[in-house]
Parts: structure tokens; C-alpha cells; sequence
């Protein structure tokens, strides 16, 4: 893929994401954007679709995943503008069996990480490997952590926890809500392999953080800006959940969208 232009399709993914709400005229545009470069990453440049597993445990970001896996394939762009609609397969959350290439149905945050240890200690025998992607809010579920206990404790080397620590949550900061900190800490002492990369200033970064070295799973913390690429939507929570918003107010977003 020598001619992959990796923040051309961000980009353009972003205005898929915005394609997909004016369909529906709802859903968590800004918890989409702030996974972005995490998916595209995941899905163009790292795993390999016919052996690997990516699980969208944040199931409210969806957006960003429908949007990949119609530009991939899966199904057609037509879906996007029956979103959330009885008539069409994309829900509000991601439903498995429903929406080819989605692997868990999510929402109820915290459930993706034990499926991953499941599916990582199935897969380890055929050398496949098991992404889920975190919400940093979603690790205030102790389900997370049991997972991660499990993880370390069956050796799975052929897990990684990715998470998209954008800092705010539904209704406030997440250092407000319930703070996480000392973050990497925390994953290293449950036995992970703990990295960081920021997002923001280095967006194309995650890839080569994605390279397994050790003989442990991995956790990679993410900075992220809940609305990245966005100047309208970054880091206001007033846009958390939008719907029946104008075509102007909407206009407003798509022009506001950026290279990163």
C-alpha cells in the first residue's frame, strides 16, 4: 500500500462518520472522532483481516467503524443513510451478525476485554491476534480489570488493549468522574506490556507501538481529543450525543474538519 495516504483517509473517514449521522440525525460524533486514527491504523496498516480480531468495546463510537468498514467493503455506503432506522443493519451500537466485519455487539461498556481474553486464548494456536479498543471511561468498569487479570495470567502475548483516552466522558472530564491516574501504572502492575503515544501530535504514531516485544499482552494508552479533527467539537462535552441538530449547524462541522 505505497500509495496510502494515512491522514487523506482519516480524513475522509471523518466525513463518512458525518455522513453517517445527517442518515440517522443522531449518534456520538465526537467519541468517533477521537477513535479514528486508532481504526485506521488498526484496519489499513496493522492487522490482517483474514487471521486477526479488532473489537470495538467503546460500542458508542461506531460511527468511525461503520464508516471504515463500508469504505473496506462490507457493505454498502446506501446503509449510511439508514442509520438507526428499522429499515437498515447500522444500530446505535454495533451488533454482531448484523453488521458484517463487526465482531461483538457493544455498548454496555466493559464487556469487550473479557471477550478478547476468550478469543485471544482461542487464536494463540493459529498465531492470530486479538485488538480491543477501550474507551478511558470504560476502564472505570471493574470487568476491565478482571479481564486484564486473566490476560496476564494465561500469558497472552497475542492481546493488545488499545485505549482511547480522550480524557472526558458523557457528562464531565474523566479526572472528575473517577480518575484514572497513574494510568500506565496500573497496566504495568496487572502485568501488561504499558506503552503511550500521543495521538495529536503524531497521529500516524500508533503503528509502530503496535510491534509486540515482549511475551505479555500489551496495553497502549492513546491521547487522544474527544472530537479530534474537529475544531467545532474538540473537547466540548456539549456535543457528547447529537441529534435533529440544522443543516447549517451541521454544515458548521463538516467545514470545520481538518487535516492532522
Amino acid at each position: 500500500m505505497s500509495s496510502f495516504n494515512f491522514q487523506e483517509k482519516c480524513l475522509q473517514i471523518r466525513h463518512d462518520i458525518l455522513d453517517i449521522f445527517w442518515g440517522g440525525q443522531r449518534g456520538h460524533i465526537p467519541s468517533a472522532f477521537s477513535l479514528v486514527e486508532i481504526l485506521v491504523t488498526l484496519y489499513y496498516q496493522k492487522a490482517n483481516l483474514k487471521r486477526d480480531k479488532i473489537l470495538l468495546s467503546k460500542g458508542h463510537g461506531c460511527m468511525a467503524l461503520y464508516a471504515i468498514l463500508s469504505d473496506l467493503g462490507y457493505f454498502p455506503r446506501s446503509e449510511f443513510k439508514k442509520f438507526c432506522s428499522t429499515t437498515g443493519i447500522l444500530g446505535g451500537h454495533p451488533t454482531r451478525k448484523k453488521v458484517p466485519g463487526v465482531e461483538i455487539s457493544s455498548g454496555s461498556l466493559g464487556h469487550g476485554p473479557s471477550i478478547a481474553v476468550g478469543m485471544a486464548i482461542n487464536l494463540k494456536s493459529t498465531k492470530g491476534n486479538v485488538y480491543c479498543v477501550l474507551g478511558d471511561g470504560e476502564c472505570n468498569e471493574g470487568s476491565v480489570w478482571e479481564a486484564a487479570l486473566s490476560a496476564n495470567k494465561n500469558g497472552l502475548n497475542n492481546l493488545t488493549f488499545i485505549i482511547d483516552n480522550n480524557k472526558q466522558q458523557s457528562y464531565g472530564a474523566t479526572e472528575e468522574v473517577l480518575p484514572l491516574e497513574p494510568f500506565n501504572d496500573k497496566w504495568s502492575s496487572f502485568g501488561f506490556n504499558t506503552k503511550e503515544v500521543d495521538l495529536i501530535k503524531n497521529p500516524q504514531c500508533l503503528k509502530g507501538a503496535l510491534e509486540q516485544d515482549l511475551n505479555i499482552p500489551t496495553a497502549i494508552i492513546c491521547h487522544t481529543r474527544k472530537g479530534q479533527g474537529s475544531k467545532v467539537l474538540e473537547r466540548n462535552l456539549n456535543w457528547h450525543h447529537l441529534n435533529g441538530i440544522s443543516a447549517e449547524t451541521f454544515n458548521q462541522i463538516r467545514n470545520s474538519l481538518t487535516l492532522l
